[in-house]
């Protein structure tokens, strides 16, 4: 079976609902239950590409054929949208990428079931330690409220395997070149608690027309922008693939998620192997 890998970089913040109540947190992200990752179910990113494929050029007959239909399975098969970097605030920088061992191994495994395998560096960190660039004069890296120090130097193998799912425009250029800089691997445990306790929550409230008072205030949460995520895209019958190469030649953003009225949800693919 073909298969690629899509890379998406947030360009504004995505809000992918988990449908409930989540505490505190009025409306939080969708998160996998054994290990509390924020990800994007397949079936949003299926119904988004369907979507963003009348503005990709492709025409309803093609797009019924390669996403389906109520009555038909499309020739594609989609995979959930996985988390690889999370920006999180820094002082010595606006942010660091962040990301942890198990998902470079997981990134990793990935890539084998599409055929492009590389070379992946076993990391071992303890609680508390970061891979990556160090500071100036050997000073702690802080990450939110939380104190890290260095630990061993980032494999050289870390950041080509994760630039390849960055975009290649212009327009991103300065995002690829500032990755290795920016990029931290932090101990799995570390990296879960930004997961729950890192990520960007906005107040929402509904006003009464005349009286400006109150009648509705909720916290939504959401994936910040420059989250790098990845999805696996197969092929059910050959040549189902190609059609998708050529549509994100031509349309290259997609908008995925909820509060698409408020400029939320928006990302660049590229499909590593297709022609950029």
């Amino acid at each position: 079976m073909n298969a690629l890998l899509l890379g998406l970089l947030a360009e504004t913040n995505v809000h992918a609902g988990a449908g409930g109540s989540g505490g505190l947190i009025d409306l939080p992200v969708a998160r996998e239950a054994a290990t509390d990752y924020p990800y994007v179910p397949g079936s949003s990113l299926k119904g988004a590409l369907s979507q963003w494929s009348q503005n990709a050029g492709l025409d309803d007959r093609t797009r019924k054929r390669l996403f389906g239909e109520q009555e038909n399975a499309g020739t594609l098969l989609v995979s959930d949208l996985r988390l690889l970097l999370l920006p999180i605030r820094s002082l010595d920088t606006a942010y660091k990428w962040a990301t942890c061992p198990h998902l470079i191994e997981r990134l990793g495994r990935d890539s084998a079931r599409t055929g492009t395998s590389e070379t992946i560096p076993a990391i071992e960190i303890k609680s508390g330690e970061y891979c990556g660039e160090p500071i100036a004069d050997d000073l702690p890296l802080f990450l939110e409220e939380r104190q890290f120090r260095p630990s061993l130097p980032l494999p050289a193998s870390v950041v080509p395997l994760i630039l390849r799912l960055l975009p290649t425009g212009s327009e991103h250029a300065n995002t690829r070149s500032r990755l290795s800089s920016q990029l931290v691997v932090i101990d799995d445990g570390d990296f879960v608690w930004f997961c729950r306790n890192g990520l960007s929550v906005a107040a929402r409230n509904v006003l009464n027309e005349r009286s400006k008072i109150s009648e509705n205030l909720w916290y939504e949460e959401s994936l910040p922008s420059d989250t790098l995520l990845y999805a696996i895209i197969a092929e059910r019958v050959v040549g189902a693939l190609d059609d998708l190469r050529r549509a994100v030649t031509q349309q290259r953003f997609i908008q995925v998620g909820g509060n698409e009225t408020v400029g939320m949800g928006w990302l660049t693919m590229r499909l590593v192997g297709a022609p950029q």
